[in-house]
């Protein structure tokens, strides 16, 4: 084994790295939610409220790398929970890559018709992007298996069928207003690479 895939897994794993991301993917659920309060009222309001489930679909996915981390954490307090680990950790790796791309194409593909960007856009990139990327750094930590690889693409795929079914899918920026049928093949073509990026992933985890 190469002394830099030590140095990373040991970098990766270290208490006060976990606590700070810990932290950071924390406080930006918390964000995360309060920014789709607007669209979970009114899911709330006029659809029927088991939709609620499927609105926030970001901070879900921030959430479930969060829940995720504290496994790490904890790994011996939290040992007997295993099963619900790898359910866990498999959902926080492809919906925390698909979330993250989709966000950041939809703010720059909003751009490129007319969009002007703000400084949210901007911390949403850097956030998002952080979300993809630290999903496929810490996949060489998580305990799942292809199995709950496949569940949590199933899951994202469910979500996908919802939101665009009911149109509780995330608010698009007007300009994409008129390309709805474009984003939502771009999304469910999206959960399917995300799903192969995390099978890849987690292949060349187990060579490490």
């Amino acid at each position: 084994m190469r002394l830099s895939t030590l140095w990373s897994k040991s970098l990766l794993g270290n208490k006060y790295i976990l606590w700070c991301l810990f932290m950071v993917n924390l406080l930006g659920t918390i964000y995360g939610y309060i920014w789709y309060d607007h669209q979970l009222r009114e899911t709330w309001a006029t659809q029927p409220h088991w939709l609620i489930v499927f609105v926030p679909d970001s901070p879900t996915a921030s959430l479930f790398f969060t829940a995720a981390l504290l496994f790490l954490l904890f790994p011996e307090k939290l040992g007997k929970f295993y099963f619900i680990r790898t359910i866990i950790e498999g959902l926080a790796v492809v919906t925390s890559i698909k979330y993250g791309i989709w966000a950041v194409t939809i703010i720059f593909a909003g751009a490129a018709q007319g969009n002007t960007l703000v400084w949210q856009d901007w911390m949403l990139v850097a956030s998002h992007l952080a979300m993809a990327v630290e999903a496929l750094l810490y996949v060489r930590l998580f305990k799942f298996g292809t199995l709950m690889l496949i569940g949590a693409w199933s899951w994202t795929i469910l979500n996908d069928i919802i939101d665009y079914s009911f149109g509780v899918y995330p608010w698009l920026p007007e300009v994409l207003w008129n390309d709805v049928n474009a984003v939502m093949i771009f999304t469910f073509a999206l959960t399917c690479a995300s799903a192969l990026a995390g099978c890849i992933a987690l292949r060349a985890a187990k060579r490490w």
